[in-house]
């Protein structure tokens, strides 16, 4: 309704001038063009009434005033945001072309030399109104398609979170693992990314734009335990070298399952799908740096970044962590075994960052501590799969 209004009332101008003879016959020729006028004697006047609302659309200033003259009150309008904007015409006397130049380089988008002629002042007025019309619609149109490009990148970020989550989701009521593993591992990940972001081996890979893809894709890191069997997955005690092979089929089909989910998006081929990370980390957190991990004994750069981010952060959770097949072992000892693993399980460039967070880690896991209510819930689950007699009370 505002722009309606706005679209029917006749244009203003604000004419700025200290002498009232020079002035009455600009606001007669511009009331029979049928615009709107303020009038202003000085230019102190000229600057409160630009601000005024609603805004004058077009200003015509005397250059030769006391006090401030229009030079300067011209560089005074260009230089506020809400008037910079309002096309400024010079009214003078002076017709030299330094005085042209000065106009111009003060900010000035035309220059009418007196005496007036009302036939070329209403034309340069229509000339200035249409193009600042055309500006401001050019300007309310690209204010709108960058808003509405705003809103569309929302609502994908919120679909690819969701589709992530969902999935997560879903490997989670699978799994005897609780909810706060797959938040402390993704917390584990930002942080060992973040710190390496500048590492001369990571910086091209670790930009602000993966760092974000790879930690809304940790959750997913398990996501193919879906496929594993309840008596198997569920299993409280050791497992056979069977039953283990089974496990170790987890990284393939939760790349499956990223993939298959990845072939319902329809992205331009020429870029990346968002779920490129998700596969990697599915597929290759098993893998250690030696060459002696799963699924395909990957070493060294061979194994994407993003799981070797993941390996670390998902043996230091599973660590600290209690299950009921065994006990937490403490962070002391959980960095000790890290360590240890450094240059065989892990890259040694990532054990050298999460020794510098060690203590970041440790109030990660307090923080997002599992509850006994998580536990007992796993153990609710587990006995429901093998009876009451096969697991031991807490």
């Amino acid at each position: 309704m505002k722009e309606a209004a706005a679209a029917e009332r006749p244009a203003t101008i604000l004419v700025v001038d200290d002498a009232p003879e020079s002035i009455e016959p600009i606001v007669r020729v511009l009331r029979q063009g049928e615009y709107a006028t303020r009038i202003a004697n000085n230019g102190l006047k000229a600057l409160a009434l630009a601000v005024a609302d609603p805004a004058p659309d077009l200003i015509l200033l005397d250059v030769m005033m006391p006090g401030i003259d229009g030079y300067e009150v011209c560089r005074a309008l260009k230089a506020e945001p809400l008037t910079r904007d309002i096309p400024v015409i010079f009214l003078t006397v002076l017709n030299d072309a330094c005085d042209e130049e000065n106009g111009f380089a003060a900010g000035a988008v035309d220059y009418i030399t007196k005496p007036i002629s009302p036939p070329i002042l209403l034309a340069r007025v229509r000339t200035h109104l249409t193009l600042k019309a055309a500006r401001d619609f050019l300007a309310d149109r690209n204010s709108f398609l960058e808003q509405e490009v705003m809103r569309r990148t929302r609502e994908v970020c919120v679909i690819q979170d969701a589709t992530i989550m969902a999935m997560a989701t879903l490997a989670e009521t699978r799994d005897a693992e609780t909810g706060n593993h797959i938040r402390r591992t993704q917390m584990y990940v930002r942080c060992l990314a973040d710190r390496l972001h500048d590492h001369p081996r990571f910086a091209a890979t670790l930009t602000s734009e993966n760092i974000h893809l790879i930690c809304k894709s940790a959750p997913l890191h398990d996501i193919g335990k879906v496929g594993i069997p309840d008596r198997i997955l569920l299993k409280p005690g050791r497992l056979t070298a069977e039953e283990f092979d089974i496990i170790k089929t987890h990284p393939r089909l939760g790349r499956d399952a990223i993939l298959a989910a990845e072939r319902l998006i329809d992205t331009d081929s020429q870029s990346p799908s968002f779920l490129r990370f998700a596969k990697e980390i599915a597929y290759s957190h098993q893998e250690k740096w030696d060459g002696s991990g799963y699924p395909e004994g990957l070493s060294g750069d061979d194994i994407p970044l993003s799981a070797r981010l993941m390996a670390l952060a998902d043996v230091y959770d599973a660590l600290i962590s209690e299950r009921v097949y065994k006990k937490p072992f403490s962070h002391a000892e959980a960095v000790a075994m890290i360590t240890a693993g450094r240059g065989a399980h892990f890259d040694p460039d990532i054990v050298d960052a999460f020794l510098d967070l060690a203590d970041t880690f440790e109030a990660i896991a307090r923080e997002y501590a599992d509850r006994d209510t998580d536990l007992d819930v796993q153990m609710t689950r587990l006995r429901q799969v093998f009876g009451e007699e096969a697991l031991p009370s807490r």
